[in-house]
């Protein structure tokens, strides 16, 4: 009996000028690093994919690396999305930008999109997904970002009246909250759920196989998301209504 071929999940890096310095006698300075969260990596691993890294910076290459695989998730990272990208003037807090990873992600999202390929945005990846769908966001929501470890929950989520009951199961009650940006105008999506504040903590693309932005970081608190990117992308999942 054969093997079901595991599905090939792309996920977007970061980069950094000067990675961490050894402690050592030894000469071992910092040097350019590229780099992600393991616990992404491992979520994925465990639902069973295969996973590529996709550096920043490469636009051909990473679109072309993107008709090679079943399914994409955009990660989240230590910048903002400057707000020309979605025709704003800078209007408040903007921390250090990343046009490498900013320009690669959004044109990775509408391709994504245009693919129908299953897709998981995570934090900066979930406003990533609507700035590429025409959407805005909201440049800065003080007292919004979590003092404490983001393993932890920091706020109740409330899913939508009328959201897909198939995405139910796999917005987590509470949610960890790491981010002084989000979604204002959600372009393409719905949403799926708010903080109490009325924040969206998640939106979902109508008609997708798997379209799905999460504001919060659910790769440090549990898999349903992963295991649904990854159903899909293995040609399992249900289309989103």
């Amino acid at each position: 009996m054969s093997r079901m071929r595991r599905p090939i999940i792309a996920v977007t890096c970061d980069h950094r000028a000067v990675g961490p310095v050894g402690q050592s006698v030894r000469v071992r300075p910092g040097r350019p690093e590229v780099y992600v969260g393991e616990a992404v990596v491992r979520r994925l691993r465990d639902a069973g994919a295969i996973v590529v890294l996709l550096p920043p910076g490469d636009i051909d290459g990473g679109s072309e690396l993107l008709r090679r695989v079943d399914g994409l998730v955009i990660t989240g990272g230590a910048f903002d999305i400057h707000p020309h990208h979605y025709g704003q003037l800078v209007q408040g807090r903007l921390d250090g930008t990343n046009e490498d990873r900013t320009t690669l992600e959004l044109a990775l999202a509408r391709l994504a999109m245009e693919r129908g390929l299953p897709t998981l945005g995570i934090c900066g990846g979930m406003q990533i997904l609507a700035v590429a769908s025409g959407g805005t966001l909201h440049q800065d929501i003080p007292g919004h970002e979590q003092p404490t470890d983001p393993a932890t929950a920091w706020h109740p989520v409330v899913i939508e009246a009328g959201a897909p009951a198939e995405l139910f199961g796999m917005i987590d009650p509470d949610a960890n909250s790491t981010h002084h940006q989000a979604v204002d105008s959600l372009g393409a999506f719905l949403v799926l759920a708010r903080a109490p504040d009325g924040i969206v903590e998640a939106m979902y693309r109508p008609g997708a196989a798997f379209c799905v932005g999460v504001q919060g970081h659910p790769e440090l608190r549990g898999d349903r998301l992963f295991r649904g990117l990854v159903a899909a992308a293995g040609g399992q999942g249900a289309r989103v209504r």
